[in-house]
């Protein structure tokens, strides 16, 4: 899948864009040919310093990453510090200023133990993601803007318990039957089960989304996406100064990062529970890739919300410890599972979608994780023992992450 084949050259403003996702997809849309503009509170650097954890690669400030980028590539990206969940006035003005052909939507708090760790970030992340969202969709209905709106959502609206089939995407077709016994034949929208206050904000955007394009016509595109790992795109690899987040704390990181951060420093690689939890996958170069063609496949005015699963493969948690374990000379140790979640689940996901507009995923077993094994080892300096353990918990009946005593190695 070559750039050639998805390039689309358009205005494009990209919400959350310094952050995990968000600052390599702005990086490529624009060295895709795109005009770029990044709206951003900033507020994932504020996190950092709320939970005393910064990336283990050293982020620069986005002034200096935008001039960098303007050096490296010649391109400009524009930045306006907007809370867009608070600030509904300049967000209008931007979109009315701009009139911007798409939308990227990443300006969402995006980890789920975060939005359990208490009562005030579960606030947050309600008060945040979902104001955001409709203040985004109000704005273009109010200005009467025909913007294509990409949101990046998460496979975990679908909850980790296993259905037993493949979820499809975004909806099912059922057969009910009526009162007078007679079948009628429907396309509904997939349960969705969230698991956490994160995925329950998610959810909800997905039902806003259904709203607004069936009253105001609104064109939608949301991408249910599964765990990102990996750390660098073509665009991040130009310069140090534009180098990509990695998480690898009990609330951010995410678990392929958390094991190779363990892994090189030699803690042991901490599996929740049985470790049976299956997850999908997705390399951090296919996010921007998958953005870039559903940017290029926009759905029609008043056609229902496109749904695209956006994964590449699915894998249970202790295969992936063995699998870093066999590469890193790692240990295993089995902690409590902070999350309320069945101990063993299945997961089947289609990806036809993106697979009939040219996807070809980049698979684990094809990077073999070595690229991210020198980045750890490159900064591993820069770690906090005390931040690797995941501390928040689903419910009181829930307990941390954490090794105890005497606990089993394998």
């Amino acid at each position: 899948m070559s750039a050639k084949e998805i390039r689309v050259t358009q205005s494009v403003l990209v919400m959350g864009g310094d952050g995990f996702c968000g600052w390599p997809t702005a990086l490529h849309l624009s060295a895709l040919g795109n005009e770029v503009a990044i709206l951003d509170n900033l507020s994932r650097r504020r996190i950092d310093a709320e939970l005393g954890i910064e990336s283990l690669t050293p982020i620069a400030s986005i002034g200096e990453r935008l001039a960098v980028w303007k050096r490296v590539s010649g391109k400009t990206i524009n930045l306006h510090p907007i809370d867009i969940a608070h600030d509904y006035d300049a967000l209008k003005n931007v979109l009315e200023e701009v009139r911007p052909d798409a939308i990227v939507h990443f300006a969402e708090q995006r980890a789920a133990p975060y939005s359990m760790r208490s009562p005030a970030a579960k606030r947050y992340t309600v008060d945040n993601n979902i104001n955001g969202t409709h203040n985004i969709l109000a704005a273009i209905v109010e200005l009467d803007l025909d913007i294509h709106l990409v949101h990046l959502g998460t496979m975990g609206v679908y909850g980790y318990d296993g259905s037993g089939i493949e979820i499809p995407e975004g909806y099912l077709d059922v057969k009910i039957t009526g009162a007078d016994g007679n079948l009628f034949h429907r396309s509904i929208v997939f349960p969705t089960a969230p698991g956490s206050v994160y995925h329950l904000t998610k959810s909800m955007d997905h039902l806003m989304f259904q709203f607004y394009a069936r009253n105001d016509g609104l064109r939608i595109t949301d991408l249910h996406q599964g765990i990102v790992w990996g750390t660098q795109t073509e665009e991040t690899r130009l310069d140090p100064l534009l180098i990509n987040r990695f998480d690898y704390d009990g609330d951010y990181g995410t678990v392929l990062n958390r094991f190779l951060m363990q892994a090189v420093i030699g803690h042991p690689l901490t599996v929740h529970g049985t470790g049976g939890q299956t997850r999908a996958f997705i390399n951090i170069q296919d996010t921007v890739r998958c953005i870039a063609i559903a940017l290029a496949n926009p759905p029609e005015r008043n056609e229902r919300v496109k749904v695209f699963n956006q994964v590449a493969e699915t894998h249970r948690v202790r295969d992936l410890a063995a699998l870093v374990a066999g590469i890193a000379g790692a240990t295993v140790a089995k902690v409590d599972n902070p999350r309320k979640e069945a101990a063993e689940n299945e997961l089947t996901v289609s990806n036809a979608a993106f697979r009939t507009l040219g996807y070809d995923p980049i698979l684990l077993r094809d990077q073999l994780l070595s690229e991210i094994m020198e980045i750890v080892r490159k900064y591993a300096d820069r770690y906090l023992p005390e931040a690797i353990p995941a501390r928040s918990v689903w419910t009181r009946k829930n307990k941390p992450g954490v090794i105890k005593q005497g606990r089993d190695r394998s």
